[in-house]
């Protein structure tokens, strides 16, 4: 843990403002803070409470308190609905239960989602962890506010804000919007609350930092933890010249790639591009890619678990699954959704379709650089993105148009100059689908 997370934890016993806000890049220590914070304030009087706002957070904050932190009783406060995964109801360290009654006498941390904890109603204590934030929504800290004096509020500004499926236009720049992150709503009315910021990512390589950096946390900039010699990715054997070929061993030399179809019209739906992106992770496990860090100086060989596709829309990440089961078998394992939920996920390398990739038009979701984000910043070693030519048109043809709401409070950048400086750096990095391999003479 670097100093400035134990400076924070340090300030933590002693704080006299109701709450304290840390903001973190991807890959920052975030779940490491989150965790040594629940150690430091767990009390044997009172359990501290930990809120998550999804189920899998939840599960992820329950492995890595009986991982790293056994000597703490921990308990999963789930809802009655939510089937617990088997190997969390399999360890005898963790509590696991559906009424707070039955877990607080013998906890040391409880750990929940947002939407649980709001159900309790008749209890009260001293601190509470808010894991993700800015991904809490503020009608959300409203209902669960009560249930705590004091809290710790962690997150990754750069990435998705709050959504809801119902339409919220009429709350726009409204101070009581319910969609309004949960972080912009606290520091709007508690302007004295201190704010920190984790500088250093340890999952971005230096090759990610400055892009990432830039386009999407210009408030809070960081930088990279580990040294450019610190992290490889080479092949035991050699590529066929293909363009997924070319794609994988530019982005081994840089970190980067854009694998470019040509330009046409699809919307969601893209055979062509899923088998690209299915493509792209054949040759990567066919030619034994071969990944060294700081973690596995040794070195590590690629597998299925080790990468990961993120798409933009549900039914994309569904025909994907499905392709690979019924063509790519040996790809089984490999990790493929959507940007909601790859956030706070890491893998070595990523194969992003791009939000934008043969689309007609440049909606607000599309270009909303959250997501954009949160594809871009899952790798310790490689991003590769498959696209459709034409966004950069696309873009100057559909420029940023959305209404300005006075009072809208968020730290995330402009969607459209964020999708503009990613894609001027993979322009240095473009493979063209359609290139021919060079016969060789002789």
């Amino acid at each position: 843990m670097d100093q400035t997370a134990c400076a924070i934890l340090d300030q933590l016993p002693s704080l006299t403002h109701r709450g304290l806000v840390v903001d973190s890049p991807p890959g920052a220590g975030k779940s490491t803070l989150v965790a040594q914070a629940a150690d430091a304030l767990a009390q044997s009087s009172a359990p501290c409470v930990v809120i998550a706002q999804t189920n899998s957070q939840v599960d992820h904050l329950v492995r890595r308190f009986a991982r790293h932190h056994p000597h703490l009783q921990t308990a999963r406060l789930t809802a009655t609905e939510h089937t617990v995964p088997d190997d969390l109801q399999a360890q005898s360290g963790i509590r696991i239960g559906t009424r707070i009654e039955d877990l607080e006498k013998t906890a040391d941390v409880i750990v929940g989602t947002a939407m649980k904890w709001a159900t309790v109603t008749d209890r009260r204590w001293p601190w509470a962890i808010i894991d993700e934030a800015y991904q809490m929504r503020s009608d959300m800290l409203l209902w669960t506010a009560g249930i705590f004096d004091q809290a710790l509020f962690v997150g990754d500004p750069g990435q998705l804000d709050p959504f809801s499926t119902v339409e919220t236009h009429r709350f726009a720049g409204l101070s009581h919007d319910p969609t309004n992150s949960a972080v912009a709503v606290l520091l709007a009315n508690n302007r004295d609350l201190p704010v920190h910021s984790l500088p250093v990512s340890w999952r971005l390589p230096p090759s990610a930092v400055p892009l990432i950096s830039d386009a999407f946390y210009p408030s809070t900039p960081f930088r990279a933890g580990s040294n450019e010699a610190d992290r490889t990715l080479k092949f035991l054997f050699a590529g066929m010249r293909t363009p997924a070929d070319k794609a994988i061993e530019n982005a081994a030399r840089t970190g980067w790639a854009l694998l470019e179809l040509p330009a046409r019209i699809t919307h969601q739906l893209d055979a062509e591009a899923f088998h690209a992106v299915l493509g792209i992770a054949e040759r990567l496990l066919a030619r034994r890619a071969i990944t060294t860090c700081e973690e596995t100086p040794q070195g590590h060989v690629l597998r299925p678990g080790d990468i990961a596709i993120g798409t933009a829309h549900c039914n994309q990440a569904h025909h994907i699954r499905a392709l690979m089961a019924r063509q790519y078998p040996q790809l089984h394992g490999i990790t493929v959704d959507t940007a909601n939920r790859l956030q706070g996920c890491e893998f070595s390398v990523t194969i992003v379709l791009h939000p934008l990739s043969g689309r007609g038009d440049a909606s607000a979701f599309h270009l909303e650089a959250g997501r954009l984000c949160v594809l871009t910043s899952r790798h310790r070693h490689a991003c590769i993105v498959v696209a459709r030519a034409g966004i950069a048109e696309l873009l100057d043809t559909h420029p940023s148009n959305d209404p300005v709401h006075l009072g809208a409070a968020s730290q995330i950048p402009d969607g459209w100059e964020a999708n503009h400086a990613v894609l001027a750096h993979l322009t240095q990095h473009t493979i063209d689908s359609q290139a021919r391999p060079r016969r060789r003479r002789g």
